[in-house]
């Protein structure tokens, strides 16, 4: 093999090599099934790449060849099955469309036999037998490409964004497998062919593992979500609806326990759907997230501390009959609560949000207290403690709670 040629191929496996690092560094950050099957699809395929195009030969001289032989016949289609099984997953799988996981599941293990049964007439064969089963070789290898693209085009038309641009990667993949398999057939194309088929290989590598990488993200992304649906907001992840009422009964019953009163402090954010209300979108978010951060500051970590709806924080604490300790502890809270805080609008504005907030205490026996009814009533408590305060600043700060940021 001529000294530019054999650059080529080791520099194609020097990029599938750090592609592979980074599909291992995933897995091992993550340890979840994707990322052990991103593993797999680039150490099998890269396999059957740098395979086929002889480097281990060249590299090795001495290599038996009817292993060689096999390895050329069966991995490039299992490899094709393989990809394939994996492309009807990332395609979201049976419940999103069962006519491509019929394609590609199927079109897998017919691929899988296939692959197989070409393994064992290489077995058979001699070297010169074996060049003309390598056309029945590459029109194996060329089935995946093509099912692989007609499942992808589906899913984009469907709808699904990260399907359009795995359509560029089939693509690539076609035009590798095209590439690689002339490579094979010892048809004399050139180095520039040979460097425009590494290229392409290395696309096609680089785009799947971006791919698969962004839609294992939007998966965890998913599974984080349905986490805390269960019983957490997910801008601040401060417990939320049941979980919330849960942690405080448990407070009631810590309390109890202790022979301790009990107190549901509440927190009202008066002007937070001003914000909602404006063109900056996400503003909102930004504001929870810092108020969340300051309460907890303020109430310490031994309290329970939630979002009854997003207008409404809780903080639950013990009193142990020291009604000096709680007082602190509110006055705390109103004078950290309502700082102004800055907030990133639309085009990166720098805005100064100026909070009105409210607070209602109430003192409840932990041993017959109802959590919902403490809620409430603290709730009331603290709506009507911001009233007067929004009347009396409607012409500024009410109207508007957005001040320009002043830069030191």
């Amino acid at each position: 093999m001529p000294i530019p040629e054999l650059a080529i191929w080791f520099t194609m496996l020097g990029g599938m090599l750090m592609l592979l690092a980074l599909a291992v560094g995933d897995g091992i950050a993550h340890r979840s099934s994707g990322s052990l099957r991103n593993v797999l699809f680039i150490l099998v395929t890269g396999s059957s790449c740098v395979v086929i195009t002889g480097l281990p030969e060249a590299v090795f001289p001495g290599l038996p060849q009817p292993p060689m032989r096999v390895l050329k016949a069966c991995l490039g289609p299992g490899a094709g099955a393989m990809a394939l099984y994996f492309l009807g997953d990332w395609l979201s799988g049976p419940h999103e469309d069962r006519q491509v996981h019929r394609l590609t599941h199927w079109g897998g293990a017919v691929l899988a036999l296939l692959a197989m049964a070409l393994a064992l007439r290489a077995s058979q064969i001699d070297a010169e037998a074996f060049q003309a089963l390598l056309w029945w070789v590459a029109a194996a290898n060329m089935v995946p490409a093509v099912l692989a693209l007609i499942a992808v085009v589906r899913s984009a038309v469907l709808g699904d964004p990260l399907a359009r641009w795995m359509v560029i990667a089939i693509v690539c993949l076609d035009l590798m497998v095209a590439g690689l398999y002339t490579k094979a057939l010892g048809v004399q194309a050139g180095t520039l062919f040979w460097l425009l088929t590494a290229t392409i290989t290395l696309a096609y590598f680089l785009i799947v593992t971006v791919l698969v990488l962004l839609r294992h993200r939007e998966i965890r992304l998913l599974k984080r979500l349905l986490r805390l649906e269960l019983g957490a907001e997910p801008a601040t992840g401060l417990p939320t609806g049941p979980a919330l009422l849960s942690q405080i009964e448990h407070a009631f019953w810590r309390s109890a326990r202790l022979n301790a009163s009990c107190s549901v402090i509440c927190l009202y954010l008066s002007n937070l759907y001003e914000v909602a209300g404006c063109e900056d979108h996400k503003i909102d978010g930004q504001i929870l997230v810092t108020l969340a951060a300051r309460i907890r500051q303020a109430a310490g970590f031994r309290c329970t501390v939630g979002l009854y709806h997003p207008r409404c924080f809780v903080v639950v604490m013990s009193s142990d009959g020291h009604h000096n300790a709680i007082d602190a502890v509110v006055g705390h809270l109103l004078e950290l609560a309502g700082r102004p805080l800055a907030v990133t609008g639309e085009w990166q504005s720098k805005l100064c949000f100026v909070p009105q907030v409210g607070v209602g205490v109430v003192t409840v026996d932990p041993a017959t207290a109802q959590p919902l009814e403490a809620l409430n009533q603290a709730e009331q408590m603290a709506l009507l403690s911001v009233r007067p305060t929004s009347s009396a600043s409607s012409a500024s700060t009410s109207s508007n709670p957005f001040q320009p940021a002043v830069q030191p």
